[in-house]
């Protein structure tokens, strides 16, 4: 049984491959233009074998051991045919077919996989792309690095801008953590506080009944607790009537000093009256010459006005 090769070889397979080519049209050359294309049907498949030879190219340019030129190639090659799909599709557009120029079209990333926008790396023109190891190519790794973050140091002004009322502790009641800690010891001092009070009020009472009917202790004197609330209240009565007196004597004070005018002063109707004729004079006297009024009080003279 003979081999692949040697049937290949064949007189009869080489008759008939040969007929097969001649059937066959020759083969069509991509135009050079695309707006030398007239047909949509034509366009959309020149459209579709650049994305054919973009995609093996894409493919070949992932090895890194073709070489630097190779490379540098390869990329070139891509970006012209990147082009030229552009140019296409906008022809299709124009013969009224769908609009593959879609804004989601993919970005460039970096070698970590992260998006970056480089909107003219290396200075080949707006929208140059690198794919596969063509991004680790001396002078092209350098394009995809992050410049350090520079911090830049906060101005006093932007410093006191941030500050607000929790910087001064007026929002600490707010958190609810001194209300927890307080909330015992408040509830504890009022307690005492009411005990107080109704402790005082109850030997007051006792106090008031035992003046009232009369009844001493058996040594002829109030109890000491009774005793003791009495003063207190003896006290604040005698403290009550300083206060009174020390007012009192501050009142009679200050009439002793009151400014007296032993010469009688005008009222407010004589003080319009003259603020009104000063204002008249005034006025004559911006109008008016010195002259004529002169005559005018001459003539007021002789006629006995004294307006």
């Amino acid at each position: 049984m003979a081999r692949n090769e040697e049937k290949a070889q064949s007189m009869l397979n080489r008759f008939i491959t040969m007929k097969q080519e001649e059937k066959r049209k020759p083969k069509e050359r991509r135009p050079f233009l695309a707006t030398e294309c007239r047909d949509l049907a034509e366009a959309d498949r020149w459209r579709s074998e650049i994305l054919r030879e973009i995609g093996a190219k894409v493919a070949e340019i992932q090895n890194e051991g073709l070489g630097e030129h190779r490379l540098r190639d390869l990329n070139d090659e891509i970006n012209k045919l990147l082009r030229e799909r552009a140019h296409w599709e906008r022809r299709i557009i124009d013969l009224g077919g769908p609009n593959y120029a879609s804004k989601g079209a993919p970005k460039m990333t970096d070698l970590d996989g992260n998006i970056i926008d480089i909107p003219n790396p290396s200075g080949r023109g707006p929208g140059y792309r690198y794919f596969g190891a063509a991004k680790k190519l001396p002078g092209v790794r350098e394009l995809f690095e992050k410049p350090p973050e520079v911090r830049k140091r906060r101005s006093r002004y932007e410093i006191y801008k941030r500050i607000g009322a929790s910087y001064y502790g007026y929002r600490d009641d707010e958190d609810g953590v001194l209300e927890k800690l307080e909330g015992p010891a408040e509830a504890e001092m009022r307690a005492q506080a009411a005990e107080e009070w109704k402790r005082v009020e109850r030997i007051r009472r006792e106090a008031l009944k035992t003046v009232q009917s009369g009844e001493v202790a058996s040594a002829g004197v109030p109890s000491m607790a009774a005793a003791e609330v009495l003063f207190e209240e003896e006290e604040d009565v005698v403290e009550e009537e300083r206060i009174l007196e020390r007012e009192r004597q501050e009142r009679e004070k200050g009439k002793e000093t009151e400014y007296v005018a032993h010469v009688p002063l005008p009222d407010e109707k004589e003080i319009e009256k003259m603020v009104l004729e000063k204002k008249k004079r005034d006025l004559l006297s911006k109008y008016t010459s010195e002259g004529l009024l002169e005559e005018q009080q001459e003539a007021k003279e002789m006629l006995n006005v004294h307006r």
